[in-house]
């Protein structure tokens, strides 16, 4: 069981505010919260090497032998059952900052010993963002409509304006 994780700035400020919020009071997930704040090595999004866990990202990992593939998220989603792992429960917190064959033992809620093995990151946004120079998403543009915007051009009518307005005003009343 290797414990050191690696989180980038902002999956750190998010264990913080998990830690701080007086709602998380399941004891299991607060030692585990507190086991990862305690080995985590916090590095910038652009230095994490890419074969971490990180918000966001598309994992493949085992418990106790059974295989499953996630996408780690901030929160509970309405999304399709079995397509997203938040990481305010036990097995999402787990993976989060696990590097590739790395594996972690905790207590489950009915107080079992489970071990979490991460098999593989299909995707991470932070991987995507290097291949893409910056931009999170590349769009190809070559078969998109465009739109172009004009400036200092007179807006064209097709019918003047009356000399003088049909509404006699307020004084008419």
């Amino acid at each position: 069981m290797n414990d050191p994780c690696l989180l980038t700035t902002k999956d750190y400020t998010l264990l913080e505010t998990m830690r701080d919020d007086p709602l998380v009071r399941d004891a299991s997930l607060v030692r585990l919260l507190r086991r990862k704040m305690a080995s985590a090595i916090v590095m910038f999004r652009e230095d994490l090497p890419e074969d971490v866990a990180s918000l966001n990202s598309r994992v493949t990992f085992s418990v106790d032998g059974r295989s499953d593939t996630r996408v780690l998220t901030t929160g509970r989603m309405t999304t399709p059952i079995g397509m997203l792992l938040p990481v305010d429960t036990l097995r999402g917190l787990a993976l989060l900052g696990m590097t590739e064959g790395q594996t972690i033992a905790f207590e489950n809620v009915e107080g079992r010993l489970e071990v979490i093995m991460l098999n593989a990151v299909n995707y991470q946004p932070e991987r995507m963002m290097r291949r893409s120079d910056g931009f999170p998403v590349r769009i190809r543009l070559a078969d998109k409509p465009m739109l172009r915007l004009v400036q200092g051009v007179e807006p064209v009518c097709s019918a003047r304006p009356p000399e003088e307005p049909d509404d006699p005003g307020p004084s008419a009343a």
